[in-house]
Order: C-alpha cells, then structure tokens, then sequence
C-alpha cells in the first residue's frame, strides 16, 4: 500500500470516528412529570395566585419551569406552540418530554398530565 493511500484511509477512519462520536453522547429525551411554574419563582410563588404569579414573572422575561418533587428544572424552548401550551396550564400538571442537562430540560413536546 501506498503512503498515500495509508493517510487517505487514516484520515478517513478519524473523520468517520469524530462523526460518530458527538451521537453517541447525545443527551436522551426523557419524560418528566410536575407541576408547572416559573425559573424566578421555583416551588412557591412569591405573589398570590400560582398561575397569574407564573404569567407575571414569564411577561417579565422568566422561562417557564417545571417542579417535579422537590427538584426544579428550567424549562428551555423557542417553540411557540409548545409556549402556548405552557401558558394554558398555568399552574397544572404537566408531562414533559425532552432531554435533561443539569437543571434545564430542552423540551420537545408538553401535555396535561393524566
């Protein structure tokens, strides 16, 4: 075999590798259920009234959050309809689905929780 060919195939083999490896890192979408709520305020809200509390802190530019336990998980998304369905719920119940880093969930899909 040639030089040539000998660093051809290398740099092929660690250009396949360096593809593959950011997939097998990749976070899982996992579903978590809770009550809804805002980052600023957490578990308890600091004005009467949880939802208008949550809509009230969200207007003023707090994400939504999701309270599962005593854990509280920020919930991170630019998708309106998924905005939307969280401002319905208010303060409800919600299943979210989407992956964990830390505190935060990236979330993919949100439903009232049964």
């Amino acid at each position: 075999m040639r030089l040539t060919s000998k660093i051809a195939v290398s740099l092929s083999a660690a250009v396949l590798g360096a593809a593959l490896i950011p997939a097998s890192f990749a976070g899982k979408a996992e579903t978590f259920t809770g009550t809804v709520s805002d980052a600023m305020c957490g578990a308890k809200h600091m004005m009467e009234g949880d939802a208008a509390c949550l809509r009230a802190c969200v207007q003023k530019g707090s994400k939504y959050a999701l309270v599962v336990g005593e854990k509280v998980y920020t919930l991170d998304t630019k998708d309106k309809a998924i905005l939307d369905k969280l401002d319905k719920l208010g303060a409800g119940k919600a299943t979210i689905k989407g992956e964990a880093e830390g505190d935060t969930i990236e979330v993919s899909s949100v439903a009232a929780a049964k």
